[in-house]
């Protein structure tokens, strides 16, 4: 299973210009739909007097989830040029919105397709591009004396802990690559007293 992808490490920015419109691209890394929704809502107030806020994304390692939207231009010249430079540069969990403010002159279709793919593609140039892998977490339950022997999981796999509680009862929250979850969560089982869950 391919956990592998690229995206971009910060929020970045590309300008276009054209016949008085002015086209403002914004990347940003987002993990969910709900994260989409909400930089969307903002960028919508910061940018209240935009005549549009169109946007694209794609979403996951196999970029499974993805969207383009026109917000009011016409059919197929935002949405789609936006998601496209997304898919050229082979990138995943990344938002990218353009806000248009109209210059008083219509560009036409081909125009307003060169417009938005090329102020997403400056944006995307800006941004520094990063190799992640997908991931899920892990909670460990177990008793004080297994601590070793979970611990040395927990370095063999380089594994980024989340949460813990070391008590009688321990609890350790394990952000683990999702291509190694079942190995590891088989090696962690075979503890003694040891159970996993997974944790959305």
């Amino acid at each position: 299973m391919e956990d592998t992808y690229r995206t971009i490490e910060a929020p970045s920015e590309g300008l276009y210009k054209e016949k008085g419109s002015k086209f403002i691209a914004l990347a940003y890394p987002v993990y969910t739909e709900e994260e989409v929704k909400e930089v969307l809502a903002d960028l919508r107030k910061q940018y209240y007097d935009a005549r549009h806020h169109c946007y694209a994304y794609s979403l996951g390692a196999d970029k499974s989830r993805y969207r383009a939207n026109d917000d009011g231009e016409p059919n197929h010249s935002a949405g789609d040029p936006i998601l496209g430079q997304i898919r050229s540069f082979d990138l995943s969990n990344v938002l990218v919105v353009v806000v248009r403010y109209f210059g008083g002159t219509k560009l036409g279709v081909s125009g307003l397709i060169n417009a938005y793919k090329t102020s997403t593609a400056e944006a995307l140039t800006n941004a520094t591009i990063i190799e992640k892998h997908e991931t899920t977490m892990l909670q460990v339950h177990f008793a004080y004396p297994q601590m070793n022997d979970v611990m040395s999981l927990v370095k063999e796999y380089e594994l980024g802990v989340k949460d813990q509680q070391f008590e009688l009862d321990c609890r350790m929250t394990l952000e683990v690559r999702k291509k190694l979850e079942v190995e590891l969560a088989g090696k962690l089982e075979d503890i003694d007293g040891v159970t996993v869950e997974v944790v959305d």
